[in-house]
């Protein structure tokens, strides 16, 4: 027996139970609206593969900063580690919510949503970066 859908929040979104449910459940967003133009659905499927590899690109990093930086302070090469494997499961996370919202976009015929996470994860990474370039600078990764 499946409980019910709590519907939408304030905001007219779907509530985050009913978001992840539809994760595992595509057919649910079929039936919403009208099938889309394929191309349409097929770019946003690269989209979210792109994202994947994104996550994948920075839970690797997390591993490499972790296991190629020994001589690094350890407190913060634990904090770097953390935070490219968070940032991984982060992108793995938004690339199959955005691929949902941006179906039912498309599906409904409605403007696809925007999005701030690409604007922090490229600060995010920056920061990160131009940390790594200043402890490089000073010999403390050797």
């Amino acid at each position: 027996m499946s409980r019910p859908d709590p519907g939408p929040d304030t905001h007219g979104r779907p509530s985050i139970g009913a978001e992840v449910r539809l994760w595992f459940s595509p057919a649910r967003i079929r039936a919403e609206g009208s099938t889309p133009d394929y191309r349409f659905s097929l770019a946003n499927e690269r989209t979210f593969l792109a994202w994947l590899r994104t996550g994948l690109a920075l839970v690797g990093g997390g591993f490499a900063v972790d296991q190629f930086l020994p001589r690094l302070h350890e407190g913060t090469r634990l904090t770097f580690t953390v935070v490219l494997l968070v940032g991984g499961a982060l992108c793995a996370l938004r690339a199959v919510r955005h691929w949902g919202r941006c179906e039912r976009a498309m599906r409904r015929g409605t403007d696809l949503p925007v999005s701030r996470f690409p604007a922090f994860l490229a600060l995010g990474l920056g920061v990160l970066a131009a940390a790594m370039v200043v402890l490089v600078a000073l010999g403390w990764t050797r």
